[in-house]
């Protein structure tokens, strides 16, 4: 049992607990030899004692110990002491990608395709060695406090393809590929299917298959059309939603085949994101949902029968990890910053893929049939029920026939539009409040269900805003005298502020407003203070500057989001208004009495880190430029607003 202050390995001095996840806990220590920090993995103890998973634990580590990438987490070392199994990694103090994406709510394009681009070249270094990481997330990618994104967890996704533990129970069903949700072989086209339903969520805040079960989650993927990620995000380039379609074909045949095609397509999309240079296949073709078939049907019962045949030990030690698991209170959830919200991981067994097996085929029967038969009968009443499906022809998962259009309300946006064009009607969108209906989700659909309509008809549906919320809409005040704008203020929900005067270059102002502190239109929270200033005459003119800036990567597809920059607004003259320092974007800014001129300047000072590089010089040898930390500044015009 690993205890503060000891010592594993003759050089590994665990000094504290940093982090923990359904198969490990983690421990900061220092090595004595090298005299560095590191990390030491420790393998808890229900694994540990299976010597099958150990084995593979210990090859895929010692393979994921021959990586060295900067966009890695390097692993140093393999060990067993007195029955601990621990790894040494490299120590990268940071946050992972998921809180990094649940602090923003969602990454700007730039922003998600520069992370997606450290990401895939750090799997890429991986493939080359063979290795398949298995469980791309973004609770598997750390963003370091130095900028640098890296990968963590190689070595330990294969050992969890044992019988004890089957990939698609160890994944994070979020993020699994459709052949491993089916239990079948992975291989590196599935991390790109990950690394593309990742790029999802950065781009829109949201993974793109959700449900309340493990087994719902896992048959949208093998089943259901992947939603646009614009179809929440508008501003998203054709080209990006392209690269994220391709990642995540049902069929992998159909993705990308290897890193450096998908790698090469992001940075095209940061250099050209008007371009619509991908190369898809055709998205109905593969999106829609298909009839399976007798042999199909037969293959899983064949797997089911496969995977009732586990071990007893294997089973043995299933019902002792749960037995351990159900001990344990929910300790240090809120510190885990290498693997939170890890799903009901440890000590699931192929006893368990049986049953989530079987579940799916009954779900399956469920929507042929319309009832859900009994456990002890499920192949052959879906035989029966697969032979009435397949004479009928089945569009987008819905009957063509007496059915008409199909009912969609109550479903979320994204999947009630793919599911429609998928069976060839053009789409409408119209927000509207409601307190009744969650955000996102369709309130009502014209035509009504069950009307026939030809294809290509217009059905319009009705999304929610979700509840009606306080914030109100800001109105110009400017040219009204204090008491006129207190009114209008006080009658929109808003408050009137601060009150000082000032000069301005307009007479008719004199006695008036001539500023007010929020933009006319913005939206703010009911009950928000709006400050004014009265004009006392003419005099020079002031300006203010009020906006949310965007980071340096519009311009530098080198800066990493979570680097430290330096923000400084003058004036076209020269003239320092505003400086500050911070590692998150945008950046809130509102700055009056500006004089001298309307034109202004943002200035960013970072470092960002330069990765070596190797190349062939003339005589063909191999030469390797190192690579370091380089100062940059970039400057970006903006105009100030007269007050």
């Amino acid at each position: 049992m690993i205890k503060i202050g000891m010592l594993i390995g003759d050089r590994y001095e665990i000094l504290e607990k940093i982090g923990t996840g359904g198969m490990s806990d983690v421990y900061k220590a220092k090595c004595h030899k090298l005299n560095r920090f590191v990390a030491v993995k420790v393998l808890k103890q229900e694994f540990g004692e299976n010597e099958n998973f150990v084995s593979k634990f210990k090859v895929e580590a010692q393979a994921a110990a021959g990586l060295m990438h900067p966009n890695i987490v390097n692993v140093y070392d393999v060990g067993n002491e007195n029955g601990i199994n621990y790894i040494v990694m490299e120590l990268v103090e940071g946050i992972t990608l998921k809180k990094y994406i649940e602090r923003k709510a969602r990454l700007s394009v730039k922003e998600a395709i520069s992370i997606a681009i450290q990401v895939s070249m750090g799997i890429e270094a991986a493939h080359n060695n063979h290795i398949i990481h298995r469980d791309i997330k973004p609770q598997n990618i750390i963003i370091s406090k130095d900028g640098k994104v890296k990968v963590t967890d190689f070595g330990i996704a294969k050992a969890a393809t044992s019988n004890t533990i089957t990939s698609n129970v160890m994944g994070s069903v979020h993020y699994t590929s459709p052949e491993q949700a089916r239990g079948g072989f992975s291989d590196e086209k599935s991390d790109i299917y990950s690394l593309g339903i990742t790029l999802f969520e950065m781009l829109t805040g949201r993974v793109p298959f959700n449900g309340d079960t493990t087994v719902a989650i896992a048959i949208k993927h093998i089943q259901e059309p992947m939603p646009s990620p614009r179809d929440f995000v508008a501003e998203i380039p054709v080209c990006v939603e392209q690269i994220v379609y391709k990642c995540t074909q049902k069929s992998p045949d159909r993705r990308y085949q290897f890193m450096p095609e998908l790698i090469e397509d992001l940075k095209r999309s940061l250099m050209n994101p008007q371009e619509n240079f991908v190369k898809v296949v055709d998205r109905e073709e593969e999106g829609s949902t298909r009839v399976i078939t007798r042999e199909e049907v037969q293959e899983i019962k064949q797997q089911v029968q496969k995977r009732n045949s586990v071990t007893g030990d294997s089973i043995r030690l299933n019902k002792e990890a749960e037995e351990k698991r159900k001990t344990k209170t929910r300790q240090v959830a809120e510190e885990e910053e290498y693997d939170p919200k890890m799903e009901k991981i440890t000590g699931i067994l192929a006893a368990v893929a049986a049953v989530i097996i079987g579940i799916i085929i009954i779900y399956l029967v469920g929507r042929f049939a319309g009832v859900f038969p009994s456990a002890t009968k499920e192949i052959e009443q879906a035989e029966t029920e697969i032979t009435t499906e397949e004479e009928s022809s089945t569009i987008g998962g819905f009957l063509e026939g007496s059915i008409g259009l199909p009912q969609v309300v109550g479903w979320g946006y994204a999947e009630a539009s793919a599911a429609l064009k998928q069976s060839g009607y053009e789409v409408v969108k119209e927000e509207v409040f409601s307190a009744d209906v969650p955000k996102g989700n369709v309130i009502e659909q014209n035509p009504e269900a069950g009307v026939q309509l030809t294809k290509g008809s217009v059905v319009t549906l009705r999304v929610s805003l979700g509840a009606e919320i306080t914030k109100v809409r800001v109105p110009n005040v400017v040219g009204y005298t204090q008491t006129e704008a207190a009114a209008i203020l006080e009658k929109e929900g808003l408050l009137p502020g601060r009150v000082e005067e000032t000069t301005n270059e307009d007479a008719a102002l004199i006695g008036k407003v001539c500023y007010q502190s929020y933009s006319v239109g913005a939206y703010v929270d009911s009950g928000t203070v709006i400050d004014m200033k009265i004009s006392s005459g003419v005099g020079n003119v002031s300006y203010s500057f009020v906006g949310n800036i965007s980071g340096p990567g519009e311009e530098d597809g080198d800066y990493v989001a979570g680097t430290e920059v330096t923000v400084i607004l003058a004036s076209s003259s020269g003239q320092e208004i505003y400086r500050t320092t911070t590692n998150a974007f945008p950046l809130a800014m509102n700055v009056a009495g500006i004089t001298g001129s309307e034109d202004g300047l943002i200035t960013f000072h970072y470092v960002v880190e330069i990765p070596a590089t190797t190349t062939t010089d003339e005589e063909g040898n191999t030469v390797t430029l190192p690579g370091g930390r380089e100062e940059r500044s970039i400057s970006r015009a903006v105009k100030f607003t007269k007050e």
